[in-house]
């Protein structure tokens, strides 16, 4: 199994440290910012469930999603943008889910899972809602700052049991990295 990235990798392809994209410098008062101190831009909520043909548990995951999309207004409202990017500003949208049905595409999840991207501004909301109409189904909250191995492993949280992450596949690695 690989070793999760540094939290120190510097971005090989800014050697100034400064992502124009996002803000134009990263910079925090005192120096650069670093995956010790990156600034969050956004949130994921993840809905994880098991899929071995267990019909009512997906029939349940997926009626746990449909009620967040209209909670939320996201009937149309689908994101058309890498899972990765931070995309500080981007209204909450819903990721297209995988086919619960279909072997587990590649990513960092070990189960089949469904995401929504969540703004800063709506996150204790969201998340507040989704945690505690959960039931039976795993909830996993993380940040978005570029810095992966953080957001995935040390500032994240799960509600419901925790599941194993592979961190091979989180390889952004410094503030405001868009895969």
């Amino acid at each position: 199994r690989s070793r999760p990235l540094s939290s120190r990798v510097s971005p090989p392809h800014l050697s100034s440290g400064i992502n124009a994209e996002y803000g134009g410098g990263l910079q925090q008062k005192g120096g650069l910012e670093t995956c010790d101190n990156a600034t969050i831009l956004s949130y994921h909520i993840h809905v994880l469930y098991w899929s071995n043909n267990n019909t009512e548990h997906i029939e349940s995951a997926f009626k746990l999603r449909d009620q967040f999309i209209e909670r939320y207004n996201l009937e149309d409202k689908v994101c058309d943008f890498s899972p990765g990017d931070p995309n500080p500003g981007h209204e909450m949208c819903a990721f297209r889910p995988e086919d619960p049905h279909q072997p587990i595409g590649g990513g960092p999840f070990l189960t089949h899972q469904y995401a929504f991207f969540v703004p800063i501004q709506q996150m204790t909301e969201a998340s507040s809602w989704i945690i505690q109409r959960r039931g039976e189904h795993d909830v996993f909250l993380h940040p978005n700052s570029g810095c992966f191995h953080n957001d995935h492993f040390l500032w994240s949280a799960f509600s419901g049991q925790a599941w194993q992450i592979d961190g091979s596949f989180l390889r952004c690695n410094y503030p405001g990295c868009k895969p």
